[in-house]
């Protein structure tokens, strides 16, 4: 169905409207042949650079949309709607964009935003290690000062985009402790960059998901974003708003995942009515329908803070961990709707039970979501 959606002026309507023109000819008819078959969609990043929606959250001065946050999380949830991957990798392409922009130099961001906006450069967010996922501080990738700039050792994990991404916002050790930790802005052709081979994931397949080695690669001095040992401040940072995004993320899939399951129950018939009929499943569909509202609720409380200006740290890691629940409970609920066909692959739904899962995981599990909500409340 289409979201009724309270916009903040006619400008985003307008925008919305251009949105689903696109996700509907360019995301929903290629959907199912790349996700079965574990293909990158090429060239679809640069049709949605050329559009303006990768770049959306930034100033028009460098080339941005100039959108409220609030505007661009509802476009990102119609994009999660049609493909939840790639809406996770706008997401996480919007993330890296945040380093740049929130702590680089006036020339850092001249010579790099306008083309990392316009999507002619795709940024991947390159966190994680393999022994370092929550515990952010437990960092051991490091970043030695030569005489050039940096040299960059170590592994990393779990990037989004990985192998095939332009720039990452790469986190490396350049000290000891939580204060050791600095920024770069990594490109993805620098030599002495490896990438293992894409993860065979349980869901959003058409994206991959690689380690990452840094055998001794040289970064210019200029790499450095921010301040030397001010890493964790800008990774938390970014991570506060990307936590927006994958809400937004996670509401489109269970909205989708509601769609499919309402559909299915006003065409199926049991007992001489439409299984909707039946009051016992009109209920778990309603409950259903309730989540999704909830959900959108949520990650749109958060991100008008963010707009006013407001601290939302908290209100993120709420929209966070109730619209990823939210998310795996009406996508598991789609299934049991369509019964026995909702767990073969001619139906979507069982794909989007699948996308959920990790939606509950990446960018913080929703046991780090819980940490930070009770930390809040006891300062």
């Amino acid at each position: 169905m289409t979201v009724d959606r309270l916009l903040p002026h006619q400008d985003a309507k307008d925008l919305i409207d251009l949105t689903r023109e696109i996700a509907d000819k360019e995301l929903a008819r290629r959907v199912d042949e790349h996700e079965r078959a574990e293909t990158y969609p090429e060239g679809l990043f640069a049709t949605l650079g050329a559009a303006g929606l990768l770049g959306l959250a930034y100033p028009e001065e460098y080339g941005g949309g100039g959108q409220p946050y609030e505007v661009y999380l509802q476009v990102l949830e119609e994009l999660a709607m049609r493909w939840a991957a790639v809406a996770v990798a706008t997401s996480v392409h919007t993330l890296a964009c945040f380093p740049v922009y929130a702590y680089g130099t006036d020339e850092q961001r001249a010579r790099w935003l306008p083309d990392m906006l316009a999507g002619h450069l795709i940024g991947g967010y390159s966190l994680s290690e393999p022994q370092a996922g929550s515990d952010a501080g437990a960092l051991a990738c490091k970043a030695e000062p030569v005489e050039t700039g940096w040299r960059i050792t170590g592994n990393k994990a779990w990037i989004t985009h990985g192998g095939i991404a332009d720039f990452y916002a790469l986190f490396a050790r350049t000290g000891p402790g939580s204060r050791g930790v600095s920024c770069f802005l990594a490109p993805g052709t620098a030599e002495g960059l490896t990438f293992g081979r894409p993860e065979e994931k349980m869901g959003l397949h058409a994206i991959p998901t690689t380690s990452a080695h840094w055998d001794g690669a040289i970064l210019d001095r200029d790499r450095l974003i921010g301040e030397e040992g001010q890493g964790l401040q800008i990774a938390f940072s970014a991570l506060d708003s990307g936590r927006l995004g994958i809400a937004a993320c996670a509401t489109g899939l269970a909205q989708s995942a509601l769609d499919e399951a309402v559909t299915y129950a006003k065409e199926r018939q049991t007992f001489g009515k439409k299984i909707i009929d039946h009051q016992g499943l009109g209920f778990l569909l309603a409950d259903m329908a309730a989540a999704v509202d909830s959900a959108r609720a949520t990650y749109l409380d958060a991100a008008r803070r963010r707009d006013a200006g407001l601290p939302y740290s908290r209100q993120a890691s709420v929209a966070k961990l109730v619209a990823t629940d939210a998310a795996m409970k009406v996508t598991t609920d789609a299934v049991q709707v369509l019964g026995g066909y909702g767990y073969t692959r001619e139906f979507r739904v069982e794909r989007y039970m699948r996308e959920a899962k990790i939606m509950q995981i990446f960018e913080g599990t929703n046991q780090i979501q819980r940490l930070v909500i009770s930390r809040h409340l006891a300062k």
